[in-house]
């Protein structure tokens, strides 16, 4: 043992004072990086955050990573278009809350979400009503067609009609533009208990293309620029806007505080 310490003092012994700095200097930048790299391949391998924010602020799902607190709810920055008869209302018409959706059929975000909206119909029966408006978005090539095709299967079979037609498109769409073809609208309104014909009529004559970019444009107005965006109207007409698919539980508690106004 002594004769390998002596040996090391008489290496450096042997070094001008330059070479000896010189040589602690890169000793020492090894050192740091041999560390750096021990603790960045640590925090990877334990599901650091690095890189996930960008992934979220898109919208795409990240495993395993919290999803990012919801933003405070934004007042409407224009008049939130009333509710009439010419809209489609799932609920107690008379319930005290109001939630006015502005959809898109073929958006991934709002198939998302539309099992989040059935929870909340189920949960808060009799205090919440739901309002389905059309906002396709203009990358989504069948959106604007699978909008009309609603309002033909309102036409022909009613307000069940629409739902039921609302429901099984977002079961079944692929979504992201061309997700559910539309040469297959006039075989699903006829499983759905319409008359495939006049449904098939009612869409080729494009008679609720003005309807549907009416909605847009109003909804537009009132401050919606992606879907989906839920307005949550109290019954003195004080609404906030929910922006995007928002989880289940962010929804209540927009409800619930809309509710104790």
């Amino acid at each position: 043992m002594d004769e390998g310490i002596s040996s090391k003092k008489s290496f450096f012994e042997q070094l001008d004072p330059k070479s000896a700095l010189l040589v602690g200097l890169v000793g020492g930048v090894l050192t740091l990086g041999t560390i750096g790299f021990i603790v960045l391949g640590v925090m990877t391998l334990k599901g650091n955050k690095i890189g996930s924010a960008p992934y979220q602020q898109a919208g795409v799902d990240v495993p395993n990573v919290p999803a990012p607190a919801a933003p405070s709810a934004p007042a409407p920055s224009g008049p939130v278009p009333p509710v009439t008869k010419d809209d489609h209302v799932r609920g107690d018409a008379k319930a005290p809350l109001t939630l006015i959706e502005y959809s898109d059929y073929e958006c991934p975000f709002c198939q998302r979400f539309h099992p989040t909206m059935l929870q909340v119909m189920e949960q808060y029966s009799g205090k919440v009503k739901w309002v389905f408006r059309h906002f396709p978005l203009s990358f989504h090539q069948n959106a604007q067609k699978e909008a009309e095709a609603s309002e033909c299967m309102a036409e022909l079979g009613g307000a069940n009609a629409f739902w039921k037609y609302t429901d099984a498109i977002f079961e079944r769409t692929a979504a992201g533009g061309t997700g559910f073809p539309l040469s297959g609208l006039g075989a699903l309104a006829k499983e759905l208990g319409v008359n495939q014909q006049k449904f098939q009529t009612c869409l080729d004559s494009g008679k609720y293309a003005a309807k549907v970019k009416t909605q847009a444009d109003a909804g537009g107005g009132a401050g919606i620029n992606g879907t989906p965006g839920t307005f949550v109207v109290t019954a003195q007409g004080e609404a906030t806007l929910i922006t995007g698919a928002q989880p289940l539980e962010q929804v209540k508690a927009a409800i619930d505080a809309a509710l104790a106004k």
